[in-house]
């Protein structure tokens, strides 16, 4: 068996050659950033980074006259000196909705695009005003937007049980003969996901980034790696031993793995480690089976793990720490809100009419 290369190992790789593409479509005084921010943030936020900061130069060239006739490559350092306040409220605002530059589409971006973009925007401008390479930094002129908060969307225990016992038994009347097909052949596998990602609460990118040598039946645990790359033994319960244990002895164990995919846990229908988006599909498939009104995704079952697991012990920073979240405070302001029983018995205090 050839080299173990990890999927983190892997995406990592995988980033450092999509970041060097876009920095080739980049001004060259831009590498100076991305070679030093390097230190301090992965190769994902990195080439994030890359692409709204090319976004940031397209909309110079789109919107404003100065630089209609430049290429993203004809920008200099000076030429951030010569960008306003004013100019970043505008590209606020054309950050709303915009045509994609390649296929012409319509893009759109909330409150927290619009904050991610222009936070990119802010530590490019901080590096070169940090080292005395511009004379001003407009970025601090302007308003970050708020984020406004919104409830959060979980499952609640009733949905869970319903979701897992579809899962199980294939209740779906309205299958094809080809869809009855494709779900028993990956109804084990679905159903080990499933469980994991409601019993442990772990990330989409950290499920299907688990080797078969990263989970240990003896201590019922998994090993992941968290955002930043640390890692942290995430325990699990009963349920979720069982229907990995069902799904590593008997599905897995018939699959014949493509080459390099030999050490994942979970395999897509091609033999090869499965990916983050047919995860989604799948949650997305069974979901809306459950519930017609919560848009349910991998994301919103990490929130019903965190929801039912400070319901029962009360312990923020239990959850905080499962999580993996760095900031306690994130995790009050997820999961520490009033519940929906409390919400909902505010709808019978009140009574309008006498009987």
């Amino acid at each position: 068996m050839e080299k173990r290369v990890t999927y983190h190992e892997q995406t990592d790789l995988e980033n450092t050659i999509k970041l060097r593409s876009v920095l080739k479509t980049l001004p060259d005084f831009a590498r100076d950033y991305f070679r030093a921010s390097s230190i301090t943030t992965s190769t994902n936020t990195r080439c994030k980074y890359a692409y709204d900061i090319r976004l940031f130069f397209q909309f110079l060239i789109s919107e404003n006259p100065s630089y209609r006739n430049y290429e993203i490559r004809d920008f200099r350092l000076d030429d951030l000196d010569r960008v306003t306040a004013l100019d970043l409220e505008e590209y606020t605002e054309y950050l709303k909705v915009y045509k994609d530059p390649k296929t012409g589409s319509l893009i759109t971006n909330g409150e927290k695009g619009i904050k991610r973009k222009l936070s990119a925007l802010r530590t490019f401008y901080a590096y070169y005003y940090k080292h005395e390479l511009i004379k001003t930094n407009p970025t601090f002129l302007i308003d970050m937007p708020k984020l406004h908060k919104k409830d959060i969307i979980r499952l609640d225990a009733g949905e869970v049980a319903s979701l897992l016992d579809l899962v199980e038994s294939g209740t779906d009347a309205s299958m094809s003969a080809h869809q009855r097909s494709y779900y028993e052949k990956n109804r084990v596998r679905d159903l080990a996901i499933l469980t994991l990602l409601l019993g442990t609460g772990i990330r989409v990118s950290e499920c299907v980034g688990l080797d078969l040598e990263d989970v240990d039946f003896r201590n019922g645990g998994i090993r992941v790696v968290r955002k930043g790359g640390n890692e942290m033994m995430v325990y699990f319960g009963d349920e979720v031993a069982r229907a990995l244990e069902d799904y590593i002895e008997n599905d897995r164990s018939a699959v014949t793995p493509v080459p390099g995919h030999e050490h994942a846990l979970f395999y897509s229908s091609q033999r090869k480690r499965i990916g983050v988006k047919t995860v989604e599909n799948m949650v997305k498939k069974y979901a809306r089976q459950v519930t017609s009104t919560k848009k349910i995704t991998p994301h919103k079952l990490r929130s019903t793990y965190g929801t039912a697991l400070y319901q029962e012990t009360g312990d923020i920073y239990l959850v905080a720490d499962v999580l993996g979240h760095k900031d306690v405070n994130t995790t009050k302001t997820h999961y520490a809100a009033m519940s929906d029983a409390r919400r909902r018995s505010a709808a019978k205090a009140v009574q309008l009419r006498e009987d």
